[in-house]
């Protein structure tokens, strides 16, 4: 078995050495980019500022130098060390460059075009101005001085395999550590080089570094167009897929050209990996798919090969439907999603969040389980990623780090540290973070001169302004309270070395995370285990201030020092907690936080969902119809000979009748119906039960002609036992009348919206139809809506909004189908005494239906099964749907009929 671990980056890149070039920075430099400074007049800020002479900047050391890669010009220091030549540690929060831009590496920059103007109303004016430059014989320059020459050298350039700097670093740790303790034998990464790669197109050079990456790397690469990689990643996946799934919804007109312009280059991306995976993939192969750049794989590879066991991980958070209805493709991508067995999410928020999206968007089934769709069950779980603490422990080992960890000691003696590092955008919150620092500062000056803060920020695109007014709080702050030998904020506009950040962590007296919203954040899983006190004199058991907004708070369980990141105050007070905590909490609170990190490993998240996912395959393998086995009549007739207690619980509609749905109006059942009924409870050995959606009063006028047959209605809310002719509610009559009164209501507010739609009410449910209305696509959305506004509203009062064809029906979970079986069953028991011959009141048990509520029944006959109360059971779904029965019965409800005949006859 093969595990395909897709990603849209590989683990590996490639570097290129150019003739007469050891290094990246020989290259061109790109034009100078001019950016307008904007007016700070009025700087933010949380407190009046006074009238001051800013103190002399310190210049005995330069912070920007302090941190420079002196000793290793070729930034080879930049990466963690590695286990052996072909492992792929990597660090967990990569601060990646923007792609095509990155100076680690020698590569080829890209071809692809301009991006659409930064507002759509400039567009025309662009076009203008290029043509009348073009009549008036201006030839345009080149953006970043690429020629033909410099493209062609590539072709022909040595190269070798390097570690990438970017992608996603918790995935390859996972995927490491599964490697290193043999919980994974055999895998193979499909993805991009991470680098344009048109100037290679047709050429050897290609080739070859496809063929070595497959043969000594394991990697399958997957190749595309610069333009269409470009509007892929840095236009849709950036501008548009990104802020929405961390509650930045877009809504500049930039935004709306970057989704016009780039949603045909995510489908085209999306297609090239999935027709990469269906190339190489064998029966067997497993194809786990990981995050947002490629939500549409899943689905795709569905289509080619409907057998596939694929998972589906998504890495950063999934927002609430209200944000994510604000996508133009949102079914797209949805059903996108879809296309998996399972689909994982870091936390429970982030999983409840997508079911609910599903249920109002698409009009479908959700469970706490997953998604019923019409043909299969797509399971959903939560399950948190961590780190590696085996390959985190051996990179601390590293000469580097001491060497960092005592340098830093002597520079900042005496003082406390809080340290970050984040990408500086709108999500990671930077610029909350330092104005809370400053509120601290402004509000307890007793901590002047002795708390220094440290912020790493990797700069990203376009993040001008907020690059601006992040650099003008930090000038205010160190301009407020800085002296010659004191700077309260170090600002580094750079990413660090891996032992640096290593050191940075270890000496750390706390670390402050105060992103807005985002997946998982293993930096401070990394800064935890990094305060454990393993170098002897430095810091231990340090504090860590965290966002609620980060999945990571939902796995430390409140240990942390917990923070909104708008609340500037509480962040204020948090940091001055952090710092005066006394070292008994301080140890106690780390105790428990180091728990759950060594508990959600890297090794845990990796093997637990595959497990999971070989799981749920086979479970939804065996209930595929194609894997049912046809009813033998032959087989159901000689376990009837052999048995002298037999019950038959079956369907009505669709099953004994071909009526439609349970809100037709039905005044009598069919004759033939009628009459096998009766022919098969001529025998005294025979016990029939026929359950329905309908109204108590509405079946004993359809079966009226059935004498001594049992009935259950309104989906096991009441039951007439056989013989009787009394029926039995099963649920509280004031409990049922409370709820509907309240859900009521809410129907009643999509119905006024909702043209052609009507309510009915029944003794226990609520049907919200809409079957007449014209706009359909309108009156699904509103019945969506409508489902998952009561499923949120009414959860406590133990009542199910369950959205299926044309109709919404809201009924208690506490009494279904199943519920009512187990009853007769408990009845069947007290009034049938085990016999000589018949220990169980039981011997013979046969279920038939073609509903998705039958499958709860059908669970329940094969556990007596399995559990050997029943000897012969024998549960039978019609149709082509998914099915926990097993057997499948093809010919409808004529076939049901015929069955039922000719069991009769052998009596």
């Amino acid at each position: 078995m093969t595990v395909f671990v897709v990603s849209l980056f590989l683990p590996n890149t490639i570097n290129f050495t150019l003739p007469n070039s050891t290094s990246r920075h020989r290259r061109p430099n790109p034009p100078t980019r001019r950016t307008t400074k904007i007016d700070t007049s009025e700087k933010p800020s949380l407190f009046t500022q006074r009238d001051i002479t800013p103190p002399h900047t310190p210049t005995e050391h330069d912070h920007d130098e302090f941190f420079a890669q002196k000793d290793n010009p070729d930034l080879r220091g930049h990466f963690p060390k590695q286990e052996g030549p072909r492992s792929t540690i990597a660090p967990s929060d990569p601060h990646s460059p923007a792609w095509g831009s990155g100076k680690l590496f020698t590569q080829p920059r890209s071809r692809a075009s301009s991006p659409p103007p930064a507002d759509i109303l400039k567009h025309n004016k662009t076009v203008e101005k290029a043509a009348a430059l073009g009549r008036a014989g201006v030839r345009q320059p080149q953006i970043g001085g690429r020629s033909d020459s410099h493209d062609r050298v590539f072709a022909h350039a040595d190269w070798t395999v390097v570690p990438a700097d970017q992608g996603n670093g918790g995935l390859r740790n996972a995927v490491q550590a599964a490697v290193r303790n043999g919980k994974l034998n055999d895998k193979i990464w499909v993805g991009t080089l991470g680098m344009p790669t048109d100037v290679l197109e047709d050429t050897q050079q290609k080739q070859d570094i496809e063929d070595r990456l497959a043969t000594e790397y394991d990697s399958l690469t997957v190749f595309c167009k610069d333009s269409d990689f470009d509007g892929h990643y840095t236009h849709y996946c950036k501008q548009i897929l990104w802020p929405v799934f961390h509650y930045q919804i877009p809504d500049n007109p930039k935004s709306k050209a970057y989704e016009d312009h780039s949603w045909i280059y995510y489908v085209k991306v999306n297609q090239a990996f999935a027709d990469k995976i269906v190339k190489n993939w064998k029966r067997g192969d497993v194809i786990w798919i990981h995050d947002y750049h490629l939500l549409l794989v899943p689905s795709m590879i569905r289509k080619k090969l409907p057998d596939a066991k694929i998972g589906f991980f998504l890495h950063v958070a999934f927002p609430s439907s209200e944000v994510f209805r604000c996508l133009a493709v949102r079914k797209e991508l949805l059903e996108g999603m879809l296309g998996a067995n399972l689909i994982g999410f870091q936390i429970h928020e982030y999983a409840r969040h997508f079911l609910q999206t599903c249920s109002r968007l698409l009009c479908v089934e959700a469970t706490n389980d997953g998604v019923q769709l019409e043909d299969r069950f797509v399971d959903v779980i939560n399950l948190a990623i961590g780190i590696d603490p085996v390959a985190l422990d051996m990179n601390r080992a590293d000469p580097d780090v001491a060497q960092w960890l005592n340098t830093m000691q002597d520079r900042y003696r005496g003082k406390k540290l809080i340290v970050a590092r984040d990408k500086l955008d709108y999500v990671r919150g930077v610029r909350q973070k330092l104005l809370a620092y400053e509120l601290f500062l402004n509000k307890y000056p007793e901590w002047r001169d002795h708390v220094v803060m440290i912020q790493v920020a990797t700069s990203t695109t376009e993040q001008a302004e907020l690059d601006a007014t992040v650099s003008d709080i930090v000038t205010r702050v160190n301009s407020s309270w800085a002296n010659l030998a004191y700077q309260p904020l170090v600002y580094l506009k750079q990413d660090i070395s891996y032992a640096q950040y290593l050191a940075l962590l270890t000496v750390a007296d706390a670390l402050m995370i105060a992103s807005q919203r985002e997946g998982m954040n293993l930096t401070c899983h990394e800064y935890l285990f990094c305060q454990d006190g393993k170098f002897e004199g430095h810091n231990k058991f340090g504090s860590l201030i965290l966002s609620e907004f980060t999945g990571s708070a939902s796995v430390f369980g409140g240990n942390e020092l917990s923070v909104n990141p708008w609340d500037y105050r509480q962040c204020a007070e948090a940091i001055k907690t952090a710092l005066e905590m006394d070292d008994g909490e301080k140890k106690m609170r780390w105790g428990k936080l180091y728990e759950a990190v060594m508990h959600h490993t890297a090794e845990h998240w990796f093997t637990a969902f595959l497990t999971r996912l070989d799981k749920v395959h086979e479970e939804q393998s065996r209930r595929d119809t194609t894997s049912v086995p046809r009813l033998s009549i032959n087989a159901l007739g000689a376990s009837y000979r052999k048995s002298e207690r037999r019950l038959f619980i079956l369907d009505y509609e669709g099953t004994l009748a071909s009526w439609g749905s349970p809100h037709d109006i039905i005044l009598t059942s069919p004759q033939r119906t009628l009459d096998v009924l009766n022919d098969v409870l001529s025998d005294d050995r025979n016990t029939v039960y026929v359950m329905s959606g309908r109204q108590p009063e509405e079946l004993d006028r359809l079966f009226k002609r059935v004498p001594n047959l049992g009935l259950i209605a309104e989906n096991g809310c009441f039951l007439k036992e056989y013989g009787s002719s009394t029926w039995t509610e099963m649920a509280d009559p004031e409990a049922m009348h409370a709820w509907q009164e309240s859900v009521e209501g809410i129907m009643q507010y999509y119905h006024e919206r909702t043209p052609g739609s009507w309510v009915e009410r029944r003794h226990c449910s609520l049907i919200f139809h809409y079957k007449s209305c014209e706009d359909q696509e309108s009156a699904a959305r509103q019945a969506g809506d409508c489902a998952s506004h009561i499923n949120d509203a009414c959860e406590e009062q133990r009542v199910k909004a369950i959205p299926t064809e044309n109709s919404v029906i809201v009924a208690p979970i506490d009494w279904s189908k199943g519920t009512a079986a187990m009853r007769i069953f408990e009845g069947l028991e007290k009034n049938m005494a085990p016999s000589s011959t018949n220990a169980s009141p039981v011997d013979f048990l046969t279920v038939i239906g073609d509903d998705r509520d039958d499958e709860v029944i059908f669970r329940w006959a094969n556990a007596l099964e399995k559990q050997k109360v029943v000897q012969h059971v024998t549960t039978v779904s019609l149709g082509s749907r998914n099915t926990e029965a097993g057997y499948t019965l093809t010919q409808g409800v004529t076939g049901v009929l015929t069955v039922l005949q000719k069991l009769a006859q052998l009596s």
